[in-house]
């Protein structure tokens, strides 16, 4: 009966483990990235954005071609390769989904009120 236990108490440690592993981002956001939108509307369709780690929590930020401003993205949410943020541009709630496909590149999409818009981004080294 103690090794049954035992062997349930082991399987439920690593099945903990592994869990606690796949909520890690599987590469790291943090840095300056160049983003474009070619669908999006002109002044909006390129620019960086900038995620920032401090103390365990992210700071993100975008700044569009053209313009020097720093516009806070809120709501930050990174899981493994999948990252989530929204912009709140001219009175409009834009959410962004993201994905990470190596080191140095992410694609997604915006909801904008017009539809979804796809977006790429490079890391800046």
């Amino acid at each position: 009966m103690k090794k049954v236990i035992s062997l349930a108490l082991l399987f439920f440690l690593v099945a903990i483990s592994g869990f606690s592993q796949t909520q890690k981002a599987k590469y790291e956001i943090a840095g300056t990235w160049q983003f474009e939108a070619p669908y999006a509307p002109e002044g909006y369709n390129s620019g960086s954005m900038e995620f920032v780690k401090s103390e365990s929590k992210y700071q993100a930020f975008i700044s569009f071609t053209g313009s020097d401003y720093k516009i806070p993205l809120e709501n930050i949410i990174i899981k493994n390769d999948s990252i989530f943020v929204r912009l709140y541009v001219e009175g409009t709630d834009v959410p962004i989904r993201l994905k990470m496909f190596e080191e140095s590149k992410i694609a997604g999409t915006a909801s904008s009120p017009d539809g979804e818009i796809p977006l790429t981004a490079a890391k800046i080294k």
